[in-house]
Order: C-alpha cells, then sequence, then structure tokens
C-alpha cells in the first residue's frame, strides 16, 4: 500500500525535529523501468515497485538528514521526460529543507573534471557541452576496439575518450576553429595519432568514415530540463534516418523522452566525482541497426 501524499496541513514536525533518530516515509514516483536507480537514490534498502504508468516507485524508511538530503537532490529533476515526485511523510521541518538545499548547492561545486591535462584548448561552448574526461574514457572502453566515427567531435573529449580506450577514431566538425583545438588537444593526451580529423558536415562525411559505431553528442542548447524529444535534437533526427554505421550512440540530456526514439536502449551515465556521483550527467542511446 502507498503512503499518503503528504498535504499542506499541520504535522509532528516538530517532535520529530527533536528526535534525530527518528525515520520519515519516503517515495519518489517517476522513475524509468529501465533505471537502475540505486546510484540516483544512494539508499540501502530501498523496495521498488512497478506503477501504473509503467514507471517505478521506489520506497524506504529514512532519518531525517538522508530524507532532506535525498528530497533536495531530486528536487527539480527529470529523467526519460518526466519530473520525478518525492513524497515524504512526516512532512520535513522547513529548517531541515533549508539546511539540506544548502548542502547540495554547495556540494554541486564539486563536479567531475572535464579536461585534467595543462595546454588543452576550449571555446565557451567547449566549456558547456564537454563530457568530462573519465566519462569520455568510460564510453571507450565500452565501445572496446571499434572503429568509432564521431559526428560533431567539438573539442575533442569524447573522441579522446575513444582513443585512449584504444578504439580508431574519424572526427568531424563543421567549425574549423573548434576542430584545431580538438586536434591540439588530442596531441597533448598522447592520441593525435589514432584520431583522423575531417573538417565538413557530419552527415556528409560520416557514412564515407565506414565505422563500427557511430557517435553522437548532439548541441543540446538551452535544453528544456523537464522533457527533450528527437524532435528537439535536428541532428540526431538525422543521423537516425541515415544508416551510416551498424551501430548509433547518443549522448543526451538526462531529460530525453526514450520513448521519442523507437528501438533505442538507455544507459544513465553518473559522474565520478563527490558532487555528482549521484546525479545523472546524460542518457546514452544505444541503437543497433540490422
Amino acid at each position: 500500500m502507498r503512503w499518503p501524499t503528504v498535504r499542506a496541513s499541520a504535522t509532528t514536525a516538530a517532535p520529530v525535529d527533536d528526535q534525530p533518530s527518528a525515520t520519515h516515509r519516503v517515495e519518489v514516483r517517476g522513475l524509468p523501468a529501465w533505471l537502475d536507480a540505486d546510484p540516483l537514490l544512494g539508499v540501502a534498502g530501498a523496495r521498488y515497485q512497478p506503477a501504473a504508468d509503467g514507471r517505478a516507485v521506489a520506497q524506504a524508511a529514512l532519518s531525517l538528514h538522508d530524507a532532506a538530503d535525498l528530497s533536495a537532490r531530486l528536487r527539480g529533476v527529470a529523467i526519460d521526460g518526466r519530473l520525478l515526485e518525492v513524497l515524504v511523510e512526516p512532512k520535513l521541518p522547513r529548517a531541515a529543507v533549508r539546511a539540506a538545499r544548502t548542502t547540495d548547492a554547495r556540494r554541486r561545486r564539486d563536479t567531475s573534471v572535464g579536461f585534467s591535462r595543462p595546454g588543452v584548448r576550449m571555446d565557451d561552448e567547449g566549456h558547456r557541452s564537454l563530457t568530462p574526461e573519465e566519462l569520455a574514457l568510460q564510453l571507450g572502453r565500452r565501445a572496446g576496439a571499434l572503429h568509432v566515427v564521431d559526428a560533431g567531435c567539438g573539442v575533442g573529449g569524447n573522441a579522446i575518450g575513444f582513443a585512449r580506450a584504444g578504439c580508431r577514431v574519424t572526427a568531424i566538425e563543421h567549425d574549423a576553429e573548434r576542430l584545431a583545438m580538438a586536434r591540439h588537444n588530442a596531441r597533448v593526451y598522447g592520441v593525435g595519432d589514432a584520431i583522423t580529423f575531417v573538417h565538413g558536415d557530419a552527415l556528409q562525411h560520416a557514412a564515407a568514415a565506414a565505422a563500427d559505431l557511430c557517435f553522437v553528442d548532439p548541441p543540446w542548447g538551452q535544453w528544456d530540463r523537464t522533457r527533450v524529444e528527437l524532435a528537439d535534437l535536428p541532428l540526431l533526427q538525422a543521423l537516425a534516418r541515415e544508416p551510416v554505421a551498424p551501430r548509433l550512440w547518443a549522448k543526451l540530456p538526462p531529460s530525453f523522452a526514450v520513448e521519442s526514439f523507437p528501438n533505442a536502449e538507455a544507459a544513465a551515465i553518473f559522474g565520478v566525482a563527490e558532487g555528482d556521483r549521484r546525479r545523472i550527467k546524460f542518457l546514452l542511446l544505444e541503437v543497433a541497426r540490422d
């Protein structure tokens, strides 16, 4: 049986605040059925149940501190095109909510590092969109020793990650200045010879690379943090129509609605730093073509 929804009426908040060991019943609704939610929630012993809408519901009994922390971390978070809903009973005291949000804001400052080596070159867009170095390397290891075409490589973060993991990479970028940055950064990381850099349109050159895997990190722009669909990402939409490689991977915002991309499988990629290890940095969509 589900716990009751929290209401705005008076609760026993004051006595609970005086008893740090007292528990709160917490329910998180709207979790995608495909998501391994344990890293997101960070709750030992959480129970998961299917919901009527096809999503999953997580339930747990937490201390005041942990309930407030979870509520603060998931505030405004959308995954797979839907905002998560966190219900807490008894209602959290305002002081605990304020303290948890302050702590969460401070924690967010410690994020996974983009490039760690000195001497790299980036523009403003590179700072905003760069895949953290360790996560780019994780993607490379996931790909194995494939030939990867990076359709829109930007300043080279993903291409370098693939190359460092042993992949052969063709990196395509239409902006000459950004391509020069990517080439320079690849030399900084010692993988310049493992990457073929191509200046031009990704749609025109990706098929010619004859790669095993097409990877795309489409420009998110001012992405909607509640719901993004395939139609909102023109480059990905175009590559989805063009069979440029047997496999397609896309790095997408956490709010991307997976259902808008038929036959795709999604995985949540978390940060590695203390401030974002329980946050989904992006979704990785995988499509295998016949």
